[in-house]
């Protein structure tokens, strides 16, 4: 009993790989003992193999026994043995997944996958984000990072990684370099608006020597900022406040502007901005403006060009990256055509 009492402990201990490496070799030499035993029982190896797995898994159907005294007493070893080993990988296995969700909400795992938005610092914003991804693109994987003690957001699809998003080792585990965007929220947590924006410039900083080639959005607190992130080549900014400032303005001057702007912003909701591929028939503005509208698309820009309405005579360009308002049915349509 001792002896055994000493193996238990030494088994419990044992590494996943190790003890999983013995379980698959005791059943396999338990299946040639127990052939060698009573080779006119089983008639072949193969049958023992199934009668050791039966026995161990505690499923016994009898279809095979031992009748001879060592093979009983052999079947008497499994039990013992052989059951109490095969219980220890399944709770192991159980360890296994507890241990991985424990770390996963966490956020101690690393992301492993590409062409994943990244979003930066959590807050109501962040959560709004994400649900307004989801909305236009289901199938999209997001990950967040921050120093947050439990995974914000509990969605298959979403990863959590705790740490500093200044320090590379952070960005490296939600892997910067295969994402397709960085989201860089406003820490909500300082209260000074000029260190939340000096925060937001050393992520930015981060993102862009790791990998400069992943579109960068920052929100920014103060606009006189913004000339302070254009060394390290950030993409797009918003200002955090001038939204909402400028939407109710609009909202006292102009009764109703609000619904359409409503709708713009939200795909869950009305119509919606898309990007559509350019045609080789499409020599002028004009021409992309008449074929669009018939497809049911308003074209009202190219790339941040908003007056190319008042100049549809004009040649377009070949590098012209077209922006439409419609609806997403119609914009599957345009993408998908031949």
């Amino acid at each position: 009993m001792h002896m055994f009492l000493r193996l238990s402990r030494k088994m419990v201990r044992m590494r996943k790989s190790v003890l999983a490496t013995t379980t698959v070799l005791f059943v396999l030499l338990s299946a040639t003992i127990a052939y060698m035993i009573e080779p006119d029982t089983f008639t072949h190896w193969f049958n023992a193999l199934y009668w050791v797995l039966t026995t161990m898994a505690t499923v016994g159907y009898g279809d095979y026994f031992m009748k001879s005294i060592a093979g009983k007493i052999f079947t008497v070893f499994l039990y013992i043995f052989g059951i109490g080993l095969l219980s220890l990988i399944i709770s192991k296995i159980v360890d296994s997944m507890g241990e991985y969700n424990r770390r996963r909400g966490a956020g101690k795992l690393k992301y492993v996958g590409q062409d994943h938005i990244i979003i930066i610092n959590w807050s109501k914003k962040a959560h709004y984000a994400i649900d307004e991804l989801f909305a236009s693109h289901p199938e999209i994987d997001v990950v967040i990072i921050d120093q947050l003690e439990k995974h914000p957001y509990d969605h298959p699809q979403v990863h959590y990684v705790n740490g500093d998003p200044t320090k590379d080792e952070t960005l490296l585990q939600a892997e910067i370099s295969t994402a397709r965007s960085a989201i860089i929220f406003a820490d909500s947590r300082i209260d000074d608006a000029s260190l939340v924006d000096g925060k937001s410039l050393l992520v930015a900083s981060s993102v862009e020597r790791l990998a400069s080639h992943v579109h960068t959005t920052v929100e920014i607190m103060l606009e006189n900022h913004i000339k302070n992130f254009h060394h390290v080549h950030v993409n797009e900014f918003v200002l955090s406040h001038d939204a909402i400032s400028r939407l109710a303005v609009r909202s006292a001057l102009n009764e109703g502007n609000n619904d359409v702007l409503a709708q713009l912003l939200n795909r869950q909701y009305g119509e919606d901005i898309y990007h559509v591929p350019t045609e080789p028939g499409w020599r002028t503005y004009g021409e992309a403006f008449q074929a669009l509208l018939v497809e049911g698309a308003t074209l009202i820009s190219d790339r941040n060009d908003m007056t190319i309405n008042r100049k549809l005579s004009e040649p377009m360009p070949a590098e012209a990256k077209l922006f439409v308002i419609c609806d997403p049915e119609t914009h599957i349509r345009l993408i998908n055509k031949d």
